[in-house]
């Protein structure tokens, strides 16, 4: 059986507001079930470890989809999600991929957290793939192999510029996705805003927004 580590966000402040963000609940049910029933034995960690927050818009009526839905009723899953492991505590050794799903939350703590940076570069040097969905690719702006960015010359995908700006986020956010892949040397595309859209690059897999979840799983359990 496959091994995959999930990392989810431990960041429940959206900037300077009164607002309360964390991962979106999609981007983290539709893969992990997608992989589950694929036969993949699913890990969870996050840098606080412990229940993450969710972003309390990804609750709201509008985003809800049969992998909510059905997360909404996984009492397992819900205990597994209230009890993940400490990123310090896992090895990359122990997994044959890492997921990070997004929503806001990893832009300030993803981004910059050592213990996640040291493991994506662990997982990438060791040839094994490294996936990322929405605002998730955030989580590789302090990556490097051998100096130089893991993005510099890959094609990859990210929450674009325009989803930003219609969601009303672009002066909260420390920095666009978007415009960090490119500044890293990244060759950014993107789809239609709001359609699935994944990359994949070697080992890297990105996905655009909350919709491209699912695909993205499915590029990684192909990689698989």
């Amino acid at each position: 059986m496959k091994k995959v580590l999930f990392v989810l966000t431990s960041h429940d402040k959206l900037g300077n507001t009164d607002k309360k963000t964390g991962f979106w609940v999609e981007e983290f049910a539709s893969p992990y079930y997608y992989l589950a029933d694929n036969n993949v034995d699913v890990t969870l960690a996050s840098p606080k470890g412990g229940q993450p927050p969710i972003d309390p818009s990804s609750e709201l009526p509008d985003f809800q989809t049969p992998a909510t839905e059905r997360f909404n009723e996984d009492k397992a899953l819900q205990e597994k999600l209230a009890n993940t492991h400490t990123l310090e505590s896992v090895n990359e050794a122990d997994y044959d991929a890492v997921f990070y799903p997004g929503g806001h939350g990893p832009l300030w703590d993803l981004a910059e957290d050592k213990n996640s940076i040291n493991l994506i570069e662990r997982f990438y040097t060791n040839n094994k793939p490294v996936a990322a969905v929405c605002h998730a690719p955030a989580v590789l702006k302090n990556t490097k192999v051998e100096g130089e960015y893991i993005v510099k010359g890959k094609n990859v995908t990210g929450f674009s510029n325009t989803e930003e700006d219609a969601v009303q986020l672009t002066e909260i956010v420390p920095f666009l996705v978007e415009n960090m892949l490119q500044e890293n040397g990244g060759t950014y595309s993107k789809s239609e805003d709001w359609h699935p859209y994944a990359v994949e690059d070697g080992n890297l897999i990105t996905g655009q927004n909350p919709a491209s979840s699912e695909l993205v799983a499915e590029h990684l359990l192909k990689m698989l």
